[in-house]
């Protein structure tokens, strides 16, 4: 089975990524009320925004490397 795959809506998620890490780590005070939103029945913290931060840079990465091996 040849799985295709959409080349703007990977580079449209990867941006995702990429501005959600970088305002997790840069701006943690503006996000946390919309962390907390969604981590809804757990307390969010800082440093939990800040772990999520890092994973989103991280799967930017690996979408990034999985767009240029294509």
């Amino acid at each position: 089975m040849i799985l295709v795959t959409n080349t703007p809506l990977l580079c449209v998620v990867v941006q995702l990524c990429l501005t959600f890490g970088f305002a997790g780590l840069f701006f943690p005070e503006k996000l946390l009320p919309i962390f907390e939103v969604l981590m809804y029945p757990w307390t969010a913290s800082k440093r939990l925004l800040q772990v999520q931060s890092i994973a989103a840079l991280g799967m930017a990465l690996l979408l990034l490397a999985a767009l240029r091996l294509r």
